[in-house]
């Protein structure tokens, strides 16, 4: 067993470094993993870069195997996909996925671990975190058949969201963005784009994940009445502006939040969190999602990456980070 890793650190905010990372002794029931590929978040990610993440949200936020504290020194990071290479029988030498951060190798317990099924590529499979929001999402919202329903936001968590709500039968969703190249996106997600100015009004439901206020506004002035938005975005610091003068009131519009920390009230009893994240895991087989993988880097480069992604110099859906893993470790 290696004595130590490497692993990427936030030491300041806006600097990143590669960092010599010890691993500790592996007992009976732990597994030693070797990445094969991590993933960026880049909404949360690129916020936890630049020392974003509020003072109130500092323990919610947590990813966790984090180490360190906001906003720096830390180690962040949760989309992990990497081969068993000591454990139990059960697990030694599967593709398993972790919530764990940028690092060569790291030692985890087993029940940490979540096996990536037949028919998923490990490169691929580093989108199971976000294919895990988005479930919990729909299951928050409900979408009937039939719905109208527009996202809006083509970043990871509304390109998974759009992907989902397309095979419900008789949904028609249009992806919204305001960058004109997501629209090749959305049509290998099967689903419609506009640009905000052409979004479709009168929608049952909409998803937003922008991140902006003009992003939620939008996503408020294009239900029917009656409708809801169901809010996946994270702010961190920013304000949020509206302008609820309008048909808010009149039509009685909701807004109401999800997020992925805990399941949905909706399965809160008949799902667990691990069910959640082995279903989301499923649905990867679908190669659609291919289409959310936009770029790669060394894990080495990770340092230059980071504030290249974080400042939008380096367009991204899901960048992901290859360790040139070999079978002989």
């Amino acid at each position: 067993m290696p004595a130590e890793a490497l692993a990427l650190w936030l030491s300041e905010p806006g600097l990143a470094e590669i960092r010599a990372q010890p691993l500790p002794a592996r007992g009976p029931d732990d597994v030693l993993v070797h990445t094969r590929y991590s993933g960026i978040s880049r909404a949360s990610e690129a916020l936890v870069f630049r020392g974003g993440v509020p003072d109130s949200q500092r323990a919610v936020m947590r990813a966790p195997f984090q180490e360190g504290d906001f906003p720096a020194p830390v180690k962040y990071g949760y989309l992990n996909v990497g081969v068993v290479q000591a454990g139990p029988s059960a697990l030694a030498g599967r593709t398993v996925f972790c919530l764990y951060p940028h690092q060569t190798a790291y030692v985890v317990p087993a029940s940490a671990v979540t096996v990536v099924p037949d028919g998923v590529p490990a490169q691929r499979a580093v989108l199971a975190g976000t294919v895990e929001t988005a479930v919990n999402a729909l299951w928050d919202a409900a979408p009937l058949i039939g719905d109208r329903i527009a996202v809006v936001g083509a970043g990871m968590v509304g390109c998974c969201v759009a992907r989902l709500l397309a095979q419900i039968v008789g949904v028609r969703v249009t992806l919204v963005d305001v960058d004109v190249a997501r629209s090749a996106t959305a049509a290998a997600l099967g689903v419609d784009f506009a640009l905000p100015g052409a979004a479709p009004v009168g929608c049952d439901l909409t998803i937003h994940t922008s991140g902006t206020s003009a992003g939620l506004q939008l996503a408020l002035d294009l239900l029917g009445p009656e409708g809801t938005v169901i809010d996946l975005s994270w702010y961190g610091d920013s304000d949020v502006r509206l302008s609820l003068g309008g048909a808010f009131h009149s039509s009685r519009l909701s807004i109401r939040s999800s997020q992925v920390s805990a399941v949905a009230p909706a399965r809160r009893r008949r799902r667990t969190t691990r069910q959640r994240l082995e279903f989301a895991l499923t649905l990867l087989r679908d190669p659609a999602f291919d289409a959310l993988i936009t770029g790669t880097s060394r894990f080495e480069d990770l340092p230059d990456v980071f504030p290249r992604l974080a400042a939008g110099h380096l367009p991204a859906l899901c960048h992901t980070v290859s360790y040139g893993y070999r079978p002989d470790g």
